[in-house]
């Protein structure tokens, strides 16, 4: 497999920054396909750890070719903030990513007071209404925005416009001159960095080049497949970065669905097989289950395979990476939810209205636990025979196989138990 797609079969903060790190040590480029800077990968390499929320994951390596292509939002405020950290990188902005504006920002927070009890729970990062006035054919293209008198133009045009709308919420009106000279300097450093990055792709598939994408989020909060209205504005499935990249469908060889060894989920909306209480504590410490760009807590779950069944079907999965294993370690009883009751029926589908998804309750099977520490193990073959049991009866309720699975955060303790995407 050449080309291979990176997806969060849960809610997202299922450690595909982890992944895709390790598996772009084998890739030529690394490309980001959808979402901005309201997701986090967390990536740690020889115990540093690196944050990213717009950069792709294979950014921390000199070698690889990193694209942040037409399908991103991008706040160039937080563009110029993370690259500044590093150093001796490649990287290509396509020219028709949409840039995230101060009005944005401000709107999200203003769309999120105004629901009052039926808020989402947005990071305030400004990424739906950027998605938005892409849809409504009033954003800003980066193409747009690195040429100075046509940015300037526009800015003032969709201010006037975004201001009517900010003070009918109560906020304070945006000012066009300092975001024009702030956002200006913000594109003379983001100018040198961007490209048709369709073309490029395309160039680098006829050159047998191997490519590995990565979007943010997980297919759970898919703006079409999630569990809407509580998801993201874009889709994070394997089937949208044709779309959000410029290349063909057929040229995508396979993914690999990223899934924890239990379930999380940050604000609001259903999640059947959540746990609270003191176990749901520990899981929290333990895995240190807090957003990468917010720090909110994660909510806890058992894992829920009508989750990943879900996944599979609207994205495709050829392997499973199963992350956080160790953090399991020590509970002498682990549920895995296999279907849920609704309506008198057992289902194992997840229902398109959200009302009756919350009134889904889960069928679970319960597995033994193990004690041994797992975190320094380097084979399949040496994990504990109740860890192999539930990872076989974990593949086997989802129907994909086990291609890698991870005993801890840094780079050295992920283990490759197929092989694809070599040489």
């Amino acid at each position: 497999m050449k080309r291979v797609v990176v997806v969060g079969t849960q809610w997202g903060d299922e450690g595909k920054g982890k992944i895709t790190d390790y598996l772009a040590q084998k890739a030529d480029i690394v490309v980001r396909y959808q979402g901005g800077n309201n997701a986090g990968h967390t990536v740690v390499i020889d115990g540093k750890k690196y944050s990213l929320h717009l950069l792709p994951s294979g950014i921390l390596n000199p070698k690889i070719d990193n694209v942040m292509a037409n399908g991103m939002v991008i706040n160039p405020k937080a563009f110029i903030a993370e690259t500044e950290k590093l150093s001796n990188f490649k990287l290509h902005v396509s020219d028709r990513a949409h840039i995230v504006l101060p009005y944005h920002l401000e709107l999200d927070k203003a769309y999120e007071q105004n629901k009052g009890d039926e808020k989402i729970g947005t990071t305030h990062k400004g990424i739906g209404p950027t998605y938005t006035d892409k849809s409504a054919r009033l954003g800003i293209r980066v193409s747009t925005f690195i040429h100075p008198e046509r940015f300037k133009s526009r800015l003032k045009e969709l201010i006037l416009f975004k201001n009517q709308e900010l003070t009918h919420y109560g906020k304070e009106p945006i000012d066009f001159d300092q975001v024009y000279h702030e956002f200006s300097s913000y594109a003379d450093v983001m100018r040198p960095y961007v490209k048709d990055t369709s073309y490029f792709l395309n160039q680098a598939i006829e050159a047998s080049k191997k490519i590995l994408f990565e979007g943010a989020q997980g297919v759970l909060l898919c703006l079409d497949h999630g569990t809407y209205p509580y998801v993201t504005s874009s889709s994070p499935t394997a089937s949208s970065v044709p779309l959000n990249t410029g290349i063909a469908p057929w040229l995508i060889d396979g993914a690999i669905g990223v899934t924890k060894a239990y379930t999380t989920r940050v604000g609001s909306g259903p999640m059947p097989s959540e746990i609270h209480g003191d176990l749901a504590v520990h899981i929290r410490t333990v895995g240190n289950e807090f957003g990468t760009t917010t720090g909110r807590p994660r909510r806890i779950g058992w894992l829920d395979t009508v989750v990943l069944k879900h996944t599979k079907r609207v994205s495709g999965l050829s392997y499973l990476a199963v992350t956080l294993l160790d953090v399991l370690t020590g509970i002498p009883e682990l549920k895995i939810a296999v279907s849920y009751n609704f309506n008198g029926e057992v289902i194992d589908r997840i229902p398109a209205d959200i009302e009756d998804f919350m009134a889904c309750t889960p069928n679970y099977i319960t597995m033994p636990g193990w004690t041994e520490d797992i975190t320094q193990v380097k084979s399949y073959d040496e994990l504990p025979f109740n860890t192999k049991k539930y990872l076989e009866k974990l593949c086997a309720l989802v129907g994909v196989p086990l291609g890698i699975f991870s005993v801890g955060p840094d780079r050295n303790q992920t283990i490759m138990v197929q092989s694809f995407f070599e040489d």
